[in-house]
């Protein structure tokens, strides 16, 4: 994506609503400022032209028109000087559309692009041109500026450019009275309220559609969960075999020594007599006649060939006998079990290895984005994928398959083809796109297919944004966000719950344990971060954590989830990394 700077109008006198600070108006949970600075956060320098505004990011540069009040074209002249840049682009957008997406934006910048146009402006659902949010060349902007004798108090008209292009886009209602304000606050109170992470991880067990089940050989689906009871088929052990090294031997020593021996799974020796013993193997089938056997330790041979059991030795019968582990019929383990190698090898141990199974769960993942590269070097704007080539062996953690990885890029119709295409894949796991926001692309785009929404939002920082949804198809979508530490730790936390609710499995039993430096982590809402293990047992967090990137997780053994406002030693609840 070619480079932008970006310009955003803050300083309206907002006559119509008595003179209030209309950027500051809260919609959505966010400032209508926020909504246009989030429109924003590919370019590559921004300026606010308005008010001075202490909580602003360092990063942002602050200006005022002179005099203030003095028009929107005043504002665009004294944004573009403080700029101090030479992207070829610049955005220029009012502080007034709550529902402004960065999807708006990369739309206009490529339009921008591909039409050769000076400008590009956006337009409303009937049609008319919004010229405070546009793409121009900053050459086209600096000669509209110069054309005029005076900026203040001119109409955004006089700066139009005659090569310019309208494009109609959604979600670019401005709000300049107080009904807009309160119709575009009601259309945003509808959301179901955010769950805390047990209350999400209960509502997926317990309402997700379960797969489909069918008979499969169990070596070949790890991570399914038992459609049905295993019970066994044959007795365990199969036949009296030795438990330990030692010797078979038939009543009271001593006992004459006989040369055969019994191996496991070799010939049976043959039947022994009163007072005869033989030596024999652990697992090795013993002889008909055996009454007990004895361990190596327990004896000794004499020069004669007897076998005398050792004094103040314990007497045990280290026979393991047909069945008295398992007996025909017996439960090996419930529905709803795990296919894991002890499942396998537990099961193969009672002459069962194929079984009624669900899953194991088949994933997609959708990394979302035009900033997004996996390979090759990377251009102006454009960041690394540093977590889409991991997330296939972080769900293998987890039982989960991956059928492939793919990169979305940001259209306008990107998000109908993918979930239209979902049916291929029992989870589609999608990163990014999942701001709250009405004009969010991935959530309007889960609407409009009628999805079954079963996880709003979460209250858990990071994490909030994520979203899970069932399609009509039986598909499960979660949608993550994209910040590389979210999405992974999001991940981590939900991955049992979306697996357990798609094969029917059983909920893990949770590691816990106490957090000593709780305190320091905990706030309003329960935060998850990485953890090491503390050398007096339990674990210690990091109180700060860079989000953008999985650094934080280097040297670390886990991640843990904190409760709100927890104390020190609060017991909490510890996700092992993967290694």
């Amino acid at each position: 994506m070619t480079a932008a700077d970006a310009i955003v109008l803050a300083g309206g006198r907002a006559s119509r609503m008595g003179g209030v600070d209309k950027p500051a108006i809260v919609i959505g949970g966010r400032s209508m400022l926020d909504a246009a600075l989030a429109a924003v956060a590919k370019c590559a320098h921004t300026v606010v032209v308005g008010p001075h505004r202490p909580e602003l990011a360092p990063e942002i540069k602050q200006t005022r028109e002179v005099p203030p009040g003095s028009g929107p074209v005043a504002a665009i002249g004294a944004g573009l000087h403080t700029l101090g840049s030479t992207a070829p682009l610049v955005v220029v957008l009012a502080a007034d559309l709550p529902f402004l997406s960065p999807w708006s934006i990369t739309e206009l910048i490529r339009h921008t692009c591909e039409s050769g146009a000076d400008a590009v402006f956006a337009a409303d659902e009937s049609g008319r041109p919004q010229y405070l949010i546009g793409v121009w060349r900053r050459t086209a902007l600096l000669a509209a500026l110069d054309r005029l004798d005076s900026l203040i108090n001119q109409p955004m008209k006089a700066l139009i450019p005659a090569d310019s292009a309208i494009i109609a886009l959604p979600g670019i209602a401005d709000c300049d009275t107080e009904e807009e304000v309160r119709l575009a606050r009601a259309s945003v109170a509808g959301p179901a309220p955010a769950l805390a992470l047990d209350e999400a991880r209960k509502v997926l067990r317990d309402n997700l559609s379960r797969l489909t089940s069918y008979a499969a050989d169990l070596r070949s689906v790890p991570g399914a969960a038992l459609a049905a009871p295993l019970t066994a088929v044959g007795p365990l052990p199969r036949f009296d075999v030795s438990a330990m090294d030692g010797y078979a031997v038939a009543g009271e020593g001593p006992w004459r020594l006989r040369r055969d021996i019994g191996f496991a799974g070799g010939h049976r020796p043959v039947g022994l007599l009163s007072g005869e013993a033989v030596r024999i193997a652990t697992g090795a089938h013993v002889p008909d006649g055996t009454t007990s056997v004895v361990r190596d330790e327990f004896v000794e041979v004499a020069a004669d060939d007897r076998l005398h059991r050792l004094p103040d030795t314990p007497v045990r019968d280290d026979v393991r006998r047909r069945g008295e582990d398992r007996q025909p019929g017996d439960l090996v383990a419930p529905q709803g079990t795990p296919v894991t190698a002890a499942l396998i090898s537990a099961a193969a141990s009672v002459e069962v290895t194929a079984a009624p199974v669900r899953g194991p769960v088949r994933a997609r993942i959708v990394m979302t984005g035009d900033e997004i590269r996996s390979d090759g070097p990377l251009h102006a704007g454009q960041t690394r994928d540093s977590i889409g080539p991991i997330l296939p062996d972080l769900l293998s953690w987890y039982g989960i398959h991956t059928a492939d990885r793919v990169h979305l890029r940001d259209t306008p119709n990107g998000f109908d083809e993918v979930l239209g295409e979902a049916p291929g894949c029992d989870l589609l796991v999608i990163v990014g796109a999942t701001g709250s926001g009405a004009a969010d692309q991935l959530r309007a785009a889960v609407d409009r297919t009628q999805a079954r929404i079963l996880v709003h939002r979460l209250r858990l920082r990071p994490g909030g944004s994520t979203l899970v949804a069932e399609l009509t198809t039986g598909t499960t979508v979660l949608g993550l966000p994209g910040n590389p530490f979210a999405a992974v730790a999001t991940l981590m936390a939900l991955a049992p719950a979306l697996v357990a609710g798609r094969t029917g499995g059983v909920a893990r039993r949770p590691l816990l344990g106490p957090l000593h430096n709780a305190a320091e982590i905990s706030g309003p809402v329960a935060r998850i971060v990485p953890a090491r293990f503390a050398p007096q047992g339990g674990w210690l967090g990091d109180p700060n954590i860079r989000t953008a990137h999985l650094g934080g997780l280097v040297d670390r053994d886990g991640l843990v989830i904190v409760p709100a406002e927890a104390a020190d030693g609060a017991s909490v609840e510890f996700l092992p990394l993967p290694r």
